[in-house]
């Protein structure tokens, strides 16, 4: 494997002096970076309701995990999971997230104690074997994953002109997603003005897809209080209805709630904003507001909106479940052309955000393996790698919203090897030195997870053992 750059010394990370950012990447100026500081010392001193009261104003770098995860993955295994099971999988985005982000934590704690390169940390701490495979699944994730989302893209995108007569060719529809995400992750990193735009626009547009969701299920109601219920704590698998598996869709809900390739970005992303081990606490709260409580929010939203609507309807349309069928979860409030519009646009904002999320990603995962700089051209070239993608927009056109639940099967292979190594770095005295998790609170985090390694193991184990990858080839035919 190549040299990554990464500190002088392999001596223990809290002794060392720690690298603040990334080489390419614009810092805060010493006068941001000064007030910011200021206003964490103060927030630090305040209770508890009045920490999340200020830090829920600040926007952070897990919202752009929300963005990166509310994307044609889970916005689909949300809408089949409503539109054919009902209430039934309600579970699985709350399982799948808080698994995810005891994860998260812990690599937010790691970055920020150490001011280490993830990357080179994990080589050097872990094993080249899991270094490896982390650069690998997230760059393989962000390839995968790009199909579906301009395959779902381009079809919300055509049928919102069908809406007023426009008969829109899905390819240019793809290739109008493809200049979008080009051009938008190609800037990431390079001016910290930009960032906070983004950082702003993936806070509004995951609130937004919130409270649209939030509005359906006011309007329509809870059908059946003991049903819901059931479905958030039962943890049930409903049999097959039809061709569509309760299992396939319920293990592609929690392989898309934390993918390996957010593991990849989030705590570059952190190192981007130059934050350090003083916003330990802050990312900690951001986690929760910017990507838990968001996710957990918008995926219930959307199956109880879907389950209240098409489920409820009894119209069943298995695999071939179309955007148009699935608007059908908001037509109920706003009508049917509105209805389909605000649909298509919202999904077309969730899948805008995530396809520059897996460019990003790739050009991240290029230049911390090869040692390449942040906007050299090689990295910038890597950023492009994902771009084939733009085929999905029309080979994959008669499995608009179906498709990306079998790839989020495909994608989650690599979580249980990826959690594996996070929890090796978190018992490592070497990397952590003095900042290792010790006392009650240590043991109950390494529980925590040690679960979730657990769990994410144990299903895709069973998916292996029971019909291994011609799983898969069944989920497409």
């Amino acid at each position: 494997m190549p040299h990554i750059e990464g500190p002088r010394s392999a001596a223990p990370a809290a002794t060392a002096e720690p690298a603040r950012g990334l080489p390419g990447v614009e810092m805060p100026d010493e006068a941001t970076r000064a007030r910011e500081l200021v206003w964490l010392a103060e927030v630090a001193q305040k209770p508890f309701l009045g920490r999340c009261a200020a830090f829920l104003r600040r926007s952070g770098p897990a919202y752009l995990q929300s963005a990166l995860t509310l994307g044609g993955g889970t916005a689909s295994a949300a809408v089949v999971a409503g539109c054919s099971f009902g209430y039934q999988l309600l579970w699985v985005a709350p399982l799948g997230m808080l698994l995810g982000i005891v994860i998260l934590a812990a690599q937010a704690h790691q970055t920020l104690s150490t001011g280490m390169r993830p990357l080179e940390a994990m080589r050097r701490f872990a094993g080249r074997g899991y270094a490896a495979t982390w650069a690998f699944g997230a760059l393989l994730a962000s390839v995968i994953w790009h199909f579906p989302q301009y395959s779902l893209g381009s079809a919300v995108l055509q049928d919102a002109g069908s809406v007023f007569g426009w008969d829109l060719p899905r390819g240019a529809m793809g290739v109008a997603i493809l200049i979008w995400s080009v051009v938008t992750a190609q800037l990431y990193g390079s001016k910290q003005r930009l960032m906070r735009v983004l950082d702003v626009g993936s806070t509004l547009l995951v609130w937004a897809i919130v409270a649209c969701f939030l509005l359906v299920i006011a309007y329509t109601g809870i059908r059946d209080w003991g049903a819901l219920w059931r479905g958030f704590f039962a943890l049930e698998v409903p049999p097959p209805r039809g061709e569509v598996s309760g299992f396939a869709v319920a293990l592609s809900g929690i392989a898309a709630a934390v993918v390996v390739n957010m593991t990849f970005l989030y705590p570059h992303s952190l190192l981007t904003r130059g934050w350090g081990r003083e916003h330990r606490q802050r990312a900690r709260y951001d986690l929760v507001f910017g990507l838990c409580l968001p996710y957990i929010f918008a995926v219930s939203a959307i199956v109880l909106a879907s389950a209240n609507t098409v489920f409820a309807s009894g119209t069943f349309a298995g695999k071939k479940l179309s955007p148009l069928e699935a608007a059908k979860a908001l037509t109920s409030v706003l009508g049917d052309d509105l209805g389909r519009i605000v649909f298509d646009l919202g999904v077309l904002g969730m899948v805008l955000t995530t396809v520059t999320m897996h460019m990003v990603c790739s050009g991240f995962v290029c230049s911390e393996w090869f040692g390449w700089r942040i906007g050299s051209w090689k990295h910038r070239l890597a950023v492009l790698l994902p771009a084939p993608g733009v085929l999905g927009a029309v080979f994959w056109n008669d499995l608009s919203v179906w498709v990306a639940v079998p790839t989020s099967v495909i994608v989650g292979l690599m979580l249980p090897i990826t959690y594996i190594a996070i929890f090796k770095l978190q018992r490592s005295r070497a990397y952590l030195g003095d900042d290792v998790p010790s006392g009650t609170t240590g043991k109950l985090w390494l529980a925590a997870m040690g679960i979730a390694i657990a769990v994410v193991t144990a299903f895709f184990g069973y998916y292996l053992a029971t019909d291994g990858f011609t799983f898969v080839k069944k989920l497409f035919a």
